[in-house]
């Protein structure tokens, strides 16, 4: 009995203390939170989803979205344009005649002019070819001059000999003979101006015509006269005299960017108009093509360094045609 009522009032004591140990319910609550106007993650989430829901504002969004790409793809072409074609570049006289090799000064077209073989009559010479007449660069390294003086004395070579007796002469079968030997002249010298003519030469013999052309018009031999390079810069002129001596040029000049330019550009329209017809799937000439263009870049990004704003790169770019994009920004053949 006694052990009981020990027990009862242990368990009666431990109940007493822990009722004052336990903390009221003011003491464990948290403090409010204060009113703010910044609205929580989730009324945001709802907020943003409403109006994601709302049709009006949709269309709104979509229309603003169309005007941005439509100004952005307007800019582009802006760009575009005012860079030029990175292959091409602009049409200039000089480079119309690198692909008819007929001087720039040539009005007729090539598709006026009649391809016929044959003639009215024997005696008269069968049509010219393509602006025979009108070639400033022939064939085979000829030049007008020499043609005309080879043909003056093949003439003299070919005349028929006049009796010296002339009671024995026969006037009527000398006028003939005289005709004929016309005639024949006229024919000869129309069948060397066909053989000679760059309009029947094969593309190699062209390609070597126009690369020719390009020494004699870009070459700093010829153009050292009447062209002035760009200004000296400030370190050049703390430079001795013996350094500010060129070497002097032995031939024409080859080597210069402004040649090697001119001659890839040739190159490049070549290649541009096989790969723009009917061989679109021509990967070789597609990586050659490139291959040229970038080979060309390089040449005029180190002039556009070199020479910028003297003569030299003035003429070359007028003369050949080439925009910005030629040796700006990245070049693709599509």
């Amino acid at each position: 009995m006694a052990v009981m009522a020990n027990r009862a009032a242990s368990q009666c004591l431990f109940q007493s203390l822990c009722e004052n140990l336990k903390p009221s319910l003011s003491q464990l609550s948290l403090p409010r939170r204060a009113f703010s106007h910044v609205p929580s993650r989730s009324m945001a989430r709802e907020r943003r989803r409403g109006h994601y829901e709302d049709s009006y504002a949709q269309h709104h969004s979509r229309q603003r979205k169309a005007a941005n790409v439509a100004r952005q793809a307007e800019l582009k072409e802006q760009r575009a344009a005012a860079l030029g074609d990175p292959i091409r570049g602009v049409i200039t006289p000089f480079v119309v005649s690198l692909d008819s090799n007929l001087p720039p000064q040539a009005t007729a077209s090539i598709e006026e002019v009649s391809h016929t073989t044959t003639s009215s009559s024997p005696a008269e010479p069968p049509p010219s070819p393509a602006h025979a007449t009108d070639e400033a660069h022939l064939n085979y390294f000829l030049t007008k001059p020499e043609l005309t003086n080879s043909l003056d004395y093949s003439r003299s070579l070919s005349e028929p000999i006049v009796a010296v007796n002339r009671e024995r002469a026969d006037p009527t079968k000398e006028a003939e003979e005289a005709k004929t030997h016309a005639a024949g002249h006229r024919v000869a010298t129309e069948a060397i101006s066909r053989i000679v003519s760059l309009a029947n030469a094969s593309s190699k013999e062209r390609t070597r015509a126009n690369v020719q052309r390009i020494i004699d018009t870009f070459g700093r031999h010829n153009t050292d006269g009447h062209l002035r390079p760009k200004a000296p810069s400030l370190q050049s002129s703390y430079s001795t005299i013996a350094e500010q001596k060129a070497t002097p040029r032995a031939g024409p000049d080859t080597g210069s960017s402004e040649v090697q330019i001119g001659i890839l550009t040739a190159k490049i329209r070549i290649l541009a108009d096989r790969y723009e017809g009917a061989n679109r799937n021509d990967k070789v000439n597609k990586r050659n093509l490139r291959l040229l263009l970038h080979r060309r870049q390089k040449l005029l990004k180190y002039m556009h360094k070199k020479e910028r704003g003297s003569e030299r790169w003035t003429n070359m770019i007028e003369k050949l045609g080439l925009t910005e994009a030629t040796w700006k920004g990245q070049i693709a053949v599509q």
